[in-house]
């Protein structure tokens, strides 16, 4: 197991900085989401041959991974000249990973009929339909990509796209029918998922590469009223990416249920919330699940 930092709370520093402080805290590699100067959001990806190669030695001087990456592009979109345009920057993606020797590509299931997700496009045009039709396409042209590169995909139902939940992402994921495309779990998204944690965990132990720790609230029922939205009752989704402890994730029955399973995938620090802590809460975060999977013997 691989136990990594999403760096996010820390994206002000330079890629080589990233890798110096992965090192310094203490984990086995560093989980790359977009940034302006590397894979940005949905547009060709800004990494130069020089920013990879500066990256890449700095990764190997710390002695640490680029473990996992992320593109996010908009390959489920129904307007083909944009799911073409997606197409194109995921193959600059895969090469990029390649260069880097990453092994492992995590990204959500894209477009989406939320006024976010659909923006830009014609009223109606987004459907879950015309998105998954589109999503199809794109997995025709891109597993066999994935396949020859050696590089496995992880796919993550994602609120606002047009696959949301656990099911059916597992049951789509399964169809693609090819071992270059794996399925990731997003713990602080568990109650927006269905709630049963354990039983997705379980449900998706064979194809499960990647899993994202951050705690949560759960916001069903009664406890909406832990939260001020203004104004009250606005249709929204409240997200958060917590410290270990701080939400209501059962974090004893998802270590257990981790240890059940045998996970031997990528275990990612994913916390959004503090970036006037960033290093107090990352030390945490990695020391918490280091002793968490020891009393389990797993790791």
């Amino acid at each position: 197991m691989k136990l990594v930092l999403d760096p996010y709370m820390q994206r002000h520093l330079s890629l080589p900085e990233i890798a110096r402080v992965t090192a310094d805290y203490g984990f086995d590699g560093i989980e790359l989401s977009p940034r302006s100067d590397f894979l940005e959001w949905w547009v060709m990806p800004r990494a130069t041959s020089q920013r990879i190669r500066e990256f890449k030695r700095a990764i190997r001087e710390h002695g640490t991974e680029l473990a996992t990456l992320q593109p996010m592009y908009r390959w489920a979109s129904p307007v083909e000249e944009e799911r073409r345009a997606a197409m194109r920057y995921w193959r600059r993606a895969i090469e990029i990973a390649s260069e880097m020797e990453c092994p492992l590509m995590v990204s959500e299931f894209g477009r989406g009929t939320s006024p976010e997700r659909s923006a830009g496009l014609p009223p109606g045009v987004a459907t879950p339909e015309t998105c998954e039709d589109a999503f199809w396409r794109s997995m025709d042209d891109l597993v066999p990509i994935l396949e020859r590169s050696g590089i496995t995909l992880s796919l993550e139902p994602h609120p606002e796209d047009w696959v949301e939940t656990f099911h059916p992402a597992i049951d789509i994921i399964r169809n693609i029918g090819s071992d270059a495309v794996k399925m990731s779990y997003i713990v602080p998204h568990t109650f927006f998922y269905g709630g049963d944690m354990a039983a997705m965990l379980k449900e998706a132990a064979d194809i499960l590469a990647h899993v994202r720790v951050a705690d949560t609230f759960d916001h069903r029922g009664s406890s909406e009223l832990r939260y001020i939205v203004n104004p009250p009752g606005a249709k929204v989704r409240v997200h958060q990416h917590l410290d270990i402890g701080q939400g209501d994730i059962d974090w004893k029955l998802f270590f257990d249920t981790l240890a059940e399973i045998r996970f031997d995938g990528v275990l990612s620090s994913c916390v959004f919330a503090w970036e006037e802590r960033a290093e107090d809460s990352s030390r945490f975060m990695l020391r918490t699940m280091r002793e968490e999977l020891a009393k389990r013997n797993l790791g």
